[in-house]
C-alpha cells in the first residue's frame, strides 16, 4: 500500500533527476468549467516513467547499491525508456525485454541510450516473464513497470507536483490507465484533496475489469493504443490504492483516441501517444463530464510516438 508519505519521500529522492513540467490552462475544452493540461510528456525521456525509475533505482542505491549486473525492465517501450536513462545517469548496465509489437520509435531509443534490447513475445506479458527470469539467473536489479512500490510512490510526485502549480487547486484528474502506476501514485498523493478518475481504451480496460470484480484480473488487449496501455491486468498496488482512494473509471473508444489526438496537434500543436490522448479523449466525448464551475486537469503522460500522422 501506497501513502502520501511514501510519495512525499520519493519527492525528496528524486528532485535533482527529474523535471518540474508545465501545468497550462486551456479555453474552449469545458463549457462552464475550467481545464488543465499537465504537460508531462516534456519529462526526461518523454514520458511520466522516468519518476518511478530514478525512485526504484535511487533506493536501491541507498540500501546498499546497485549490483555489479545492473538493472533489468519489462516495458511495452516507456518504462524500458526511463530505466535505461535512470541507470545511464548512474552509471548501471541497462537490459531491457519488449513485445515484438513495441514502437520501432522505442526500440531506437532505447538502443541510442545504451541499453541492451530483447525483443520477445508478441504482449507485454511475455515481456515480463523473460525479464523477471534474467534478473533471477544473473542477479540484476528488477524494475517493474508499474506494481513496485518505489516505482508507484516515484509516479505519484507528479500528482504533488500538479497540486503545487494549481493555484486555485483542482477538483479531479483524468488519467489514461495501463498497469495502474500513474494512477495509483497520483491517487496517493491527492488523496482528500482531488478525485482521481482513470481512462481507459474500451479493448484494453484492465482497471475497469479489476473494479467491477473486486480484484486484478486478466482482460484481452488490442486497439491503437495497446502499446503503452496493453497491461493484461491492472497492478496489485493499484488496486489497492484505487479502492482505497475510490478512484472512478470511464472508457473510451479507438475512434475516439485517435481524434483526441489529432485535435491536440490542430488546436494546441501537442503531439502525445495514442495512450496520453485517451485522457483527453474522456473529455471530448463526454465519458467523463465535469459539473459547471468544476476545475478538471488532464494529464499528458508520453509522447514517445512517429508524428508522421498528424500533418
Amino acid at each position: 500500500m501506497i501513502a502520501l508519505t511514501d510519495v512525499e519521500s520519493a519527492a525528496r529522492r528524486i528532485a535533482e533527476h527529474v523535471r518540474d513540467t508545465p501545468l497550462v490552462e486551456v479555453t474552449g475544452e469545458l463549457p462552464g468549467a475550467r481545464a488543465w493540461l499537465k504537460l508531462e510528456f516534456l519529462q526526461h525521456t518523454g514520458s511520466f516513467k522516468a519518476r518511478g525509475a530514478f525512485n526504484r533505482l535511487l533506493g536501491a542505491a541507498e540500501d546498499g547499491g546497485l549490483p555489479e549486473a545492473g538493472v533489468v525492465a519489462a516495458s511495452g517501450g516507456n518504462a524500458g525508456l526511463a530505466v535505461a536513462h535512470a541507470a545511464a545517469r548512474l552509471g548501471a548496465p541497462a537490459e531491457v525485454f519488449v513485445p515484438l509489437t513495441a514502437p520501432p520509435v522505442k526500440v531506437a531509443r532505447l538502443r541510442e541510450l545504451g541499453a541492451r534490447v530483447m525483443q520477445v513475445g508478441e504482449r507485454y506479458l511475455d515481456a515480463y516473464r523473460a525479464a523477471t527470469e534474467r534478473a533471477e539467473l544473473g542477479g540484476a536489479l528488477f524494475c517493474h513497470a508499474y506494481d513496485q512500490p518505489e516505482v508507484v510512490a516515484g509516479q505519484g510526485t507528479l500528482g504533488l507536483e500538479l497540486l503545487r502549480q494549481s493555484a486555485d487547486g483542482v477538483d479531479t484528474v483524468l488519467v489514461a490507465v495501463g498497469g495502474g502506476g500513474l494512477i495509483a501514485g497520483i491517487a496517493a498523493a491527492t488523496e482528500g484533496r482531488a478525485r482521481v478518475v482513470g481512462v481507459e481504451p474500451r479493448t484494453s480496460a484492465a482497471m475497469h475489469a479489476a473494479l467491477e470484480a473486486g480484484r486484478p484480473v486478466d482482460v484481452p488487449v488490442s486497439g491503437v493504443a495497446a502499446d503503452s496501455l496493453g497491461a493484461t491486468s491492472l497492478g496489485c498496488i493499484a488496486h489497492a490504492v484505487l479502492g482505497r482512494t475510490g478512484a472512478e473509471s470511464v472508457l473510451v473508444d479507438d475512434e475516439a483516441i485517435v481524434e483526441a489526438r489529432r485535435e491536440l496537434w490542430r488546436r494546441h500543436r501537442i503531439v502525445v501517444e495514442h495512450g496520453t490522448a485517451a485522457a483527453f479523449a474522456a473529455l471530448r466525448t463526454g465519458a467523463y463530464r465535469p459539473a459547471p464551475d468544476e476545475r478538471v486537469a488532464v494529464v499528458l503522460c508520453g509522447a514517445n510516438t512517429d508524428p508522421a500522422d498528424l500533418g
